[in-house]
C-alpha cells in the first residue's frame, strides 16, 4: 500500500513501486503534485474533480 490522502470523500493512494514517471500529474496539476516539495502532492490544493481526473490519466496507475 502506498501513501493515502484524504481530502472529503476522496482517498488518493499513490503508490511509488508502481510509478513510471510519465510526467502527466506534474504537467497536468502543477499546483497539485509538485514535484521539488515535500510533500510533493498537495491534494489540499485542489478540487476533488480535478484530482480524480489527474488519478484516472495516469499510465501506470500508480495513483488511484
Amino acid at each position: 500500500m502506498g501513501k493515502t490522502l484524504k481530502k472529503n470523500k476522496v482517498t488518493a493512494v499513490r503508490q511509488a513501486c508502481k510509478c513510471i514517471h510519465s510526467g502527466n500529474c506534474v504537467l497536468k496539476h502543477p499546483t497539485v503534485f509538485e514535484s521539488k516539495e515535500k510533500p510533493w502532492i498537495k491534494i489540499e490544493d485542489s478540487s476533488t474533480e480535478k484530482i480524480i481526473d489527474t488519478a484516472k490519466k495516469c499510465p501506470s496507475r500508480a495513483s488511484t
